[in-house]
Parts: C-alpha cells; sequence; structure tokens
C-alpha cells in the first residue's frame, strides 16, 4: 500500500519537501534525542543546520548537540518562563521570511513541553507548521512495554499533590486502555503507592527508566512487586515513565474496597491477612485518608 510507505523518489528528489527547507517562512518542529545522541533523523540535522534560527528550550543543552554534528545556527531560548512574549518575537521574524527550527532539551516540541503558545500563534498567523518526526519518550516506553498498544492514553505528568493524584487514579480505575504518564523519579515510590492503594496490587504496570540512555531499564510487573522493588533501592534516579495496563476482570481498588463499610473491610482484612484489628485500622485508614482515629470511632459505631 503506497500510502503506508515511502513516496517514489521522494527522499532524494532535487527541490523535494524531503530534501529542502519548504519555500518561504515556516515553523519546524524538530524532534531531538532523548539520551542517545544517534537518535536523530538525517532530515532533522539537515533542518537545524538550513534553518535561519533555532529556537530551544535551553541553549546550553542544545549547543551540545548542535556542537556534535557540527552545526552552526544560530539559537535564541524559547522556555516556559518567556513563551509568551519571545512566540510574538518569532512570528515576526517568520513573518518577515525567517525560518524557524523549534526544539526542547529532548524528544518532541510541545509533548510535556514548550511549544504549543509557538504554534498556535504561528498557525493563527498563517505561517507553515512543518513537523520533523523523531525519538519520544513515552512512544519508546510504550512500544517495549509489553502492554497492549492497539488503545492507549498519554496524560503527561501525574498531579505532584497526593489528593489530586489519587483522584487521577481512580478516574482511570475501569479504563479499558493503557495509561502512560511521566514522573519525578523522587515521587514515583509515592505514586505507585498510591496506585496499589486505588488500583489494586495486581494491576500491571511498567516503569522505563532512563530509556535509550546507558542504564536504560524496564521493571514489569503486578504493581505491588514494582513497588516493593523500588522500595528495596538507595532512591530512585533518572526519566521516567509509568505505564499502567488496563483494567481486568478481578480488580479492586480504593472506590470498590470504599462500598464496604469500616466494619466490613477491618473484618476482610484480618481474615484475609491474617493480622490484628489494630493492622487493619490502620490498613483502612491509609485506604481512605482518613486518621487512625477516626476509623476507630467509626468502628466503635457500626458494632
Amino acid at each position: 500500500m503506497k500510502d503506508a510507505g515511502y513516496e517514489d523518489g521522494e527522499s532524494t528528489k532535487p527541490g523535494s519537501a524531503a530534501s529542502a527547507l519548504a519555500p518561504g517562512p515556516a515553523l519546524y518542529l524538530v524532534a531531538t534525542p532523548i539520551g542517545n545522541l544517534e537518535d536523530i533523523t538525517l532530515r532533522a540535522l539537515r533542518v537545524l543546520k538550513e534553518a535561519d534560527l533555532i529556537a530551544c528550550e535551553d541553549t546550553r543543552r542544545t549547543q551540545k548537540l548542535l556542537n556534535h554534528y557540527g552545526i552552526t545556527t544560530r539559537t535564541i531560548s524559547y522556555h516556559e518562563h518567556n513563551e509568551m512574549t519571545r512566540a510574538a518575537e518569532l512570528v515576526k521574524e517568520m513573518q518577515e521570511g525567517a525560518s524557524v527550527a523549534l526544539v526542547t532539551d529532548a524528544g518532541m516540541p510541545g509533548i510535556s513541553d514548550p511549544g504549543f503558545r509557538l504554534i498556535s500563534l504561528a498557525i493563527r498567523h498563517h505561517v507553515p507548521v512543518v513537523p520533523i518526526p523523531g525519538a519520544s519518550a513515552f512512544l519508546a516506553a510504550l512500544v517495549a512495554s509489553g502492554l497492549p498498544t492497539d488503545s492507549f492514553r498519554f496524560s503527561g505528568f501525574l498531579p505532584a499533590k497526593r489528593g489530586e493524584r489519587r483522584a487521577a487514579l481512580e478516574a482511570i480505575r475501569t479504563s479499558p486502555r493503557t495509561q502512560v504518564f511521566y514522573e519525578a523519579p523522587h515521587r514515583v515510590v509515592e505514586t505507585l503507592t498510591d496506585v496499589v492503594e486505588v488500583l489494586g496490587n495486581a494491576r500491571h504496570v511498567v516503569i522505563a527508566r532512563e530509556v535509550t540512555k546507558l542504564h536504560e531499564e524496564f521493571l514489569r510487573g503486578r504493581a505491588s512487586e514494582v513497588l516493593e522493588a523500588l522500595q528495596a533501592r538507595d532512591g530512585v534516579k533518572g526519566e521516567i515513565t509509568l505505564l499502567i495496563g488496563k483494567a481486568e476482570e478481578g480488580d479492586v481498588g480504593t472506590a470498590a474496597l470504599g462500598r464496604l463499610s469500616v466494619h466490613q473491610r477491618v473484618e476482610q482484612i484480618i481474615a484475609e491477612e491474617k493480622v490484628d484489628e489494630k493492622a487493619a485500622l490502620k490498613k483502612v485508614a491509609k485506604e481512605r485518608g482518613i486518621s487512625k482515629s477516626e476509623v476507630y470511632r467509626e468502628l466503635q459505631r457500626s458494632k
């Protein structure tokens, strides 16, 4: 099927879109390596060389990439703290005939990185926007995770606050698709703890750490198993992608448990886990996000 492959001679025909910059001004969204410097396309390198200007999330970080490939194109900063004013400046330059390549520190511009404001402004001013595809951390993690890829949702970073994070997890408790998130290394253990409590011990998860880098690692398994593996470490470092498998029949999370009374849940824990009432009370308090004394009072009222 020709439409799904390469156009005949597309990569070599002089003057084609694949071999030269589009005529006139344009905004090029250039994917850059997420770790390994070799993960950049020939087209991306050519665009970076031929553009009039490269807008960078961090000019110092991008300069390392440019130096590696001998690219001398002028750079300018474009990040979350200056994008309000810088976006207008860049669009003005493109309206005056400049071609601008937008890059972030790693991966595809606009994916949990600055870019949306500039892209939308360029479109409103009828400046061509040209994607130059390449490395993407969440896609690399997804295809190597072993979880289903026929239906998935990428949601960026989970909320940093525990209550909001648990609410976000509750929203996907019965999801029929793989869920993909970015997570900070210093929060990943807390987040997995919430996954276990909200989605259940048996939910399939994958931690993809330092993808494409020297210490690349995939931790695959049930949520409780992966959590235990991380808790045994002396801290977690590196870029983290968290993937959560779709709901399976029999998955039990906090919402399902919440339909039980405190007395019923305490009795259930005592019977299933062979622990005393004190330990069961502590667990119920943690599940429901309330104090142990409040759980105790509710238990006494129900007896």
